[in-house]
């Protein structure tokens, strides 16, 4: 039986800054997919039709030790790139050391 792979090595990089570690944990999204029931004229049963991901399937969370003054001059931007986010990391198996 194999071991799970794990996500090792995180690094956030905030508008450009290198927040090496400062980041503590880190909420990958849950990829989920909206389906609505569509039933037809003369179908014999109802069947799904995708309409893309959920709301809230994007939704991440970090959490960082300490205070940033950067989070707090952030707040409030209305536009969608006002804050540019970027996490790196690795995914590696303990059993093998494979990296993917």
């Amino acid at each position: 039986m194999a071991l799970p792979r794990k996500l090792k090595h995180l690094n956030l990089f905030n508008d450009g800054n290198n927040w090496q570690g400062i980041v503590e944990s880190l909420t990958l999204p849950k990829f989920t997919r909206k389906y609505e029931k569509y039933r037809g004229g003369g179908m014999p049963g109802a069947v799904d039709v995708d309409l893309g991901l959920d709301d809230g399937a994007l939704d991440t969370e970090f959490s960082i030790g300490g205070t940033e003054l950067l989070l707090f001059k952030q707040m409030g931007k209305a536009t969608v790139d006002g804050i540019q986010l970027r996490f790196t990391g690795s995914i590696q198996r303990d059993d093998t050391g494979e990296v993917h």
